[in-house]
């Protein structure tokens, strides 16, 4: 899902293939973990993952394993 201002939002769904884990994975690591992107609410019914903020966490775990 894009934006009006071109930002790119991933539902759990999406984020849990992305890593190939369950949806309850991905709250469960956006509840427990300080280090992974927290959601944010988008509408009443509507919690959207920031691509950016996937792609940096990505990143930083990346730097850590080298």
């Amino acid at each position: 899902m894009t934006n009006e201002t071109g930002r790119t939002f991933l539902t759990a769904k999406q984020v849990a293939t992305r890593y190939d884990v369950g949806v309850a994975t991905i709250w469960r690591w956006s509840r427990d973990r300080d280090d992974f992107p927290k959601p944010m609410k988008l509408g009443p019914n509507c919690t959207r993952w920031r691509l950016a903020d996937i792609e940096a966490w990505e990143a930083s775990c990346e730097e850590v394993a080298q």
